[in-house]
């Protein structure tokens, strides 16, 4: 029975997708974690705790335990975690992409300068340290730009700005935010700060696998609501993208250039590209799959998963079909509307209740801290929708998450979003 190596942080949306494709497909799963999820301790699936700041020791720590029981592949389910994967596939002989193709790919920095070498079209950019002084960096630049972290995801700490005065106040934001993470301290990439040029046009995500270093697409995700800034929160994908077969065949050559020059060869990519009259852009190429919980719009041959059909790739077992699903489908991650302490949230029967919805999963538990962007780091949950159509599946989301209403309780401080009276619900309708 093939053993897989699953990489998993101690918080993640993708740990229950991940270990149920494992148990379809009877694997033997072990766990390479810092803390062990309860949904790992429920399944009773195999530890092995490992230090992720710790490369050279979680490789021996794998290494070890592979000679023991032997390991057959090694998925990271993030940025970090594909990092570490890398590692520890190269010292046990299995099939994987470079340790610097994967570290490129998550680091913004280095992703980009990688690209401009080789000709893939990204933005202008320009890093500087986060304890420079920002107006000093603020004159040579062209507005609008965007300021952002080199290493964080999900549009954490990416702020627009259009003006020097603007930029003085996102460039310290983005520094704070780094500091407060403790970033800066323990992440070379946390001590500094990328500048780059906003591009506009409209936004698409990709979803891909590599096999010997050729690209096949296995979905197109159209963001139909505006990216525009001043922060960047994504909310609606959908599938099949709506625009023309050939900017969506551009759109998947670009993805491939990004990959090839990257060096990435095997396993998922997930790309974030822009679209305008100048041609497509790569802002993000990452060597891992889609995040969070979106995952779940995706179906495949014999109602396979994502996650299922990655691990049969890792393994090199048989895939009976690349093909997704002929029906439309998306997600909506639920945004954090205001700062402070979740109470409840309300309509969600009637959301689940809208025609096309497949389920409503609200991620953060009463009593716990919302945090908006550009400082929030997760979602209040999330809406999965299929239908004929894709805009059959916007608008399903659109109406469901209308009727939902988030009751949310001011932090006393002041410290987050835009506070009300302490301790005076505030409800927010869609």
């Amino acid at each position: 029975m093939p053993r897989l190596l699953l990489l998993l942080p101690t918080t993640t949306y993708r740990a229950e997708a991940f270990l149920e494709a494992a148990h379809r497909l009877n694997l033997d799963v072990t766990v390479g974690t810092e803390e062990v999820p309860a949904l790992v301790k429920q399944q009773s699936s195999a530890v092995l705790a490992l230090d992720f700041r710790h490369v050279e020791d979680s490789v021996r720590k794998a290494s070890e335990f592979s000679r023991l029981d032997p390991i057959d592949a090694v998925i990271g389910v993030d940025d970090h975690t594909a990092v570490l994967a890398a590692h520890i596939s190269a010292a046990l002989g299995l099939p994987h992409n470079s340790v610097a193709s994967v570290a490129a790919a998550s680091n913004k920095h280095r992703m980009r300068t990688i690209l401009r070498q080789q000709g893939v079209p990204v933005p202008r950019f320009a890093v500087f340290p986060i304890d420079g002084d920002p107006a000093a960096f603020a004159g040579p630049m062209a507005y609008p730009c965007v300021v952002k972290p080199l290493i964080l995801s999900a549009s954490c700490g990416v702020i627009r700005a259009n003006d020097e005065q603007e930029f003085v106040g996102a460039f310290r934001r983005v520094a704070t935010l780094l500091k407060g993470l403790g970033l800066a301290e323990r992440e070379d990439g946390g001590r500094q700060i990328l500048v780059e040029d906003f591009v506009p046009g409209r936004e698409l995500a990709l979803e891909g696998l590599l096999t010997d270093g050729q690209l096949r697409l296995l979905a197109l995700f159209d963001k139909p609501d505006p990216l525009d800034g001043p922060f960047f929160e994504e909310t609606i994908y959908v599938t099949p993208s709506r625009l023309p077969t050939r900017l969506q065949q551009d759109i998947v050559t670009c993805a491939a250039s990004a990959a090839t020059a990257l060096g990435l060869r095997e396993g998922p990519v997930h790309g974030e590209l822009r679209v305008n009259d100048r041609g497509v852009w790569v802002i993000e190429m990452a060597a891992r799959s889609i995040g969070g919980r979106c995952s779940q719009t995706l179906r495949f041959a014999a109602d396979m998963s994502l996650e299922e059909l990655l691990l049969r790739h890792a393994l090199r077992m048989d895939i009976p079909s690349f093909e997704r699903e002929k029906h439309a489908a998306g997600v909506m991650m639920l945004p954090i509307p205001y700062g402070g302490i979740l109470r409840e949230v309300r309509g969600q029967a009637q959301a689940r209740a809208v025609q096309g919805i497949e389920e409503l999963a609200i991620t953060t538990q009463p009593g716990q801290e919302l945090v908006p962007l550009p400082e929030g780091t997760r979602y209040l949950g999330f809406l999965m929708a299929r239908g004929d159509r894709p805009e059959a599946v916007e608008a399903s989301l659109r109406e469901a998450y209308r009727r939902l209403e988030v009751v949310v309780s001011a932090v006393p401080t002041g410290g987050l979003g835009h506070p009300a009276q302490a301790g005076k619900p505030r409800v927010v309708t869609f």
